[in-house]
């Protein structure tokens, strides 16, 4: 019987899971290796069974609700004659009472490792393969890795070697490597059944196991039936010119305007205004009157000119009467501030789906409720509750979070980094963070895409819209809430092992998402995108002015996944040129405290032109005006001779000096088309991450530390090998 006639037949019969001989042959017809096997319906047969049966032996119940069969006592192994068999069926028989509709014989197959594959389908991503250490330690180590399906060849291979227990993928104990092509096939069999049996919601193979000659074989499966209905979340996508126009307004009305200092009424208006916004801003509040010199609409039909954002800091239960007049006036963009919607529980939930209704009736689009504001440089509008001002860049950033939101805003500010737009998402009423994605993704001036979020409304929209956008410009994201939290565990071992964290991350490899590990990150890997060449590969050279700094950069590398190259003869010999002979001949790149600047820069360029080099970390080189600065202090407090004029103008040589310093380095990347990430020797308040050059298509990127450096190089070459390998 094929696997249509299996998976009709048990559609038919009402039952939700397959027997194991069934699950097995629906293996078998994807090309997944079973073990052979015999069926027999009763004890009676099993007794004729003599010359065919090979022992030892492994004898199982059979049965569509016998799903977990070990731990009911029904598997017996290594029968070693006909009567331990007979004996052995009659006492599953009685174990498993009415629910036994046969017995399952094979050969009991030897191997000292066990692997774990499996499917199961998540409500928020859709249908997830699963591969890992199995047996017994499935449970204990949860050595497994997920991919969404479809999986491909390259994406299986991936998800093997990605084990932690790696090491039973060689020859292992006297026995052969595992066959990979074998094990690929398996991965590449559950993503085919995933994709063309949509009813299937979970499959376990527990064993997977390896003979010693290296042979796989699923020895024992399970399958199960059932709905596959995806979370229905955002289920009308904002167009994503739509979401150009919302941080484009030309006009601007603040519905619930207030004269009280720090009242959400007053902030958003007041830095709107103070950002030098080229917009027309109107204030309406009730009570009418002026704010701040500003005549005060009573209500925002007595405006006369047209409003494009209604920015809104009134009590929830106001919101909703507001409809009418807002799409009276025509107003097409809301941006929702106030809270006391579904972040308070079922009773603000239900006010939050009313106003969706009725804002979605009257052709108007929310952004929030619960927000933090929006952001645009290029626009001069900075309509967020805190008065930052970073410059315009590349870095479009949304955050689910507005407190965090705006707090990475002003380290932006702080450190130079440029940003092309910013929103606080808030509850993602109707503007969701997969709707945000499409819109950057067509925004010409978006260079890299920043997310901060808890959770998608659509996952599988989500991973479709991050991996599009991910071939064309780096999304980077940072997930809150990184915890187990777990999907509901269904009738397989491979469900309950799934986690939303698990799965999203799952995501976030296919997609080429690169994941950020706290806030700063997020910071310092939009920098680095959009100000260096992504490296083609993960040799790097270092530059430092110590031998210490050498060796803790060395380990960052190593720790990363990037290669600290040996140098070649050649390379040696042209750096002999530069450094006295008591240099390190060696990568690191130990300066030996030479401060001749002109050095470091020839030595970098001859760096970049060796073909095994990717990348250069130079560290030590820029920041030392901020140690001449205490020299400089600490000698004028000393000798009368040096004054405060000789310190501001050597600091101010210094700083020209460095500068042009920043300029070759972006000179040579431009050149060579290699990543140059410096670390500086000291910073201080003046110090920033990003210093741009005029004319120059890349930045100068100076971190405050090693770790910095050594983690957003490591994140630009994962993300630049996603890159060719999904060209590919």
């Amino acid at each position: 019987m094929k696997y249509t006639e299996i998976i009709e037949k048990t559609v038919m019969e009402g039952r939700t899971a397959l027997t194991e001989a069934q699950a097995k042959q629906v293996l078998k017809d994807f090309g997944i290796p079973v073990v052979e096997e015999q069926v027999f319906q009763s004890i009676d047969e099993l007794k004729d069974v003599k010359a065919a049966c090979t022992y030892p032996a492994v004898l199982k119940g059979l049965g569509s609700r016998l799903m977990h069969k070990t731990e009911r006592g029904l598997v017996a192994l290594d029968i070693k004659n006909e009567e331990e068999l007979i004996e052995t069926a009659l006492m599953i028989k009685e174990r498993a009472g009415n629910d036994l509709e046969g017995f399952l014989l094979q050969p009991m197959l030897k191997g000292k490792r066990e692997f774990v594959a499996g499917l199961f389908f998540d409500v928020q991503f859709g249908p997830v393969v699963m591969f890992g250490l199995g047996g017994i330690f499935t449970e204990a180590l949860r050595d497994v890795v997920f991919r969404l399906a479809p999986v491909d060849k390259s994406q299986a291979i991936s998800m093997i070697y990605e084990i932690q227990g790696t090491k039973l993928l060689d020859a292992f104990r006297g026995e052969s490597s595992p066959d990979i092509d074998a094990l690929v096939k398996v991965l590449t069999g559950l993503s085919e059944i995933a994709m063309s049996i949509p009813q299937v919601r979970e499959i376990d193979i527990n064993p997977l196991l390896v003979s010693p000659d290296g042979t796989v074989t699923a020895v024992d499966a399970l399958i199960i039936l059932g709905d596959r209905k995806m979370q229905q979340e955002a289920l009308h996508p904002v167009n994503p010119s739509d979401i150009g126009d919302l941080i484009y307004p030309r006009s601007i009305a603040f519905i619930g305007a207030s004269a009280e200092l720090s009242k959400w009424g007053q902030l958003m208006f007041s830095n709107v205004i103070a950002g030098k916004y080229t917009g027309k801003v109107y204030l309406v509040n009730p009570r009418g009157g002026e704010i701040a010199g500003r005549k005060v609409y009573r209500r925002i039909t007595e405006i006369d000119e047209p409003v494009d954002l209604a920015v809104i800091t009134i009590p929830a239960e106001r919101v909703i009467p507001l409809i009418d007049e807002l799409s009276q006036k025509r107003v097409k963009n809301v941006l929702l501030i106030s809270s006391g919607f579904s972040e308070t529980g079922p009773e603000g939930k239900k006010l939050e789906n009313d106003l969706v209704d009725k804002a979605r009736e009257a052709g108007i689009l929310i952004l929030g409720p619960n927000t933090m504001g929006i952001c645009n440089p290029y626009a001069s509008l900075y309509c967020t509750g805190t008065h930052v001002r970073p410059k315009p860049g590349g870095t479009s950033l949304v955050a689910q979070s507005g407190n965090l939101g705006t707090q990475l805003l002003a380290f932006a500010e702080q450190e130079g980094i440029g940003i092309r737009a910013f929103a606080g998402s808030g509850n993602e009423a109707m503007i969701t963070i997969e709707d945000c994605l499409e819109g950057f993704e067509v925004d010409e001036l978006t260079k890299t895409v920043v997310l901060y979020l808890e959770s998608v409304k659509n996952g599988r929209r989500f991973y479709e819209a991050a991996r599009r956008v991910g071939m064309k410009k780096p999304v980077i994201v940072l997930k809150g809430g990184r915890t187990e939290a777990g999907a509901a565990a269904a009738a397989s071992h491979t469900g309950a092992m799934a986690s939303n964290i698990k799965v999203f991350e799952a995501a976030c490899t296919q997609a080429g998402i690169v994941r950020a590990d706290q806030p700063m990150d997020l910071l310092d890997l939009s920098a680095a995108f959009a100000s260096l060449p992504l490296p083609r590969g993960n040799r790097v050279a270092i530059l430092t002015l110590g031998g210490g700094w050498g060796v803790v950069a060395s380990d960052l590398c190593n720790e990363n996944g990037l290669i600290v190259q040996p140098l070649s003869q050649r390379i040696i010999e042209k750096i002999n040129n530069w450094l006295p002979p008591f240099w390190s001949h060696a990568n690191p790149v130990d300066l030996v405290a030479e401060m001749n600047t002109d050095i470091h820069m020839a030595i970098a360029e001859e760096l970049l032109q060796w073909e095994e080099c990717d990348a250069i970390i130079h560290m030590g080189i820029i920041g030392r005006k901020v140690m001449i600065e205490g020299v400089l202090d600490s000698t004028i407090a000393v000798d009368a001779a040096y004054d405060l004029k000789f310190k501001e103008d050597s600091l101010e040589i210094l700083k020209i000096y460095e500068r042009e310093l920043v300029a070759k380095t972006v000179s040579l990347m431009g050149r060579y088309h290699k990543p140059v990430i410096g670390v500086y020797l000291l910073t201080d308040e003046t110090t920033r991450t990003v210093i741009e050059i005029e004319g120059h298509k890349y930045k100068g990127i100076v971190f405050a530390s090693p770790e910095r450096a050594v983690r957003a190089l490591a994140k630009m070459y994962r993300y630049a090998q996603w890159i060719e390998e999904s060209k590919n």
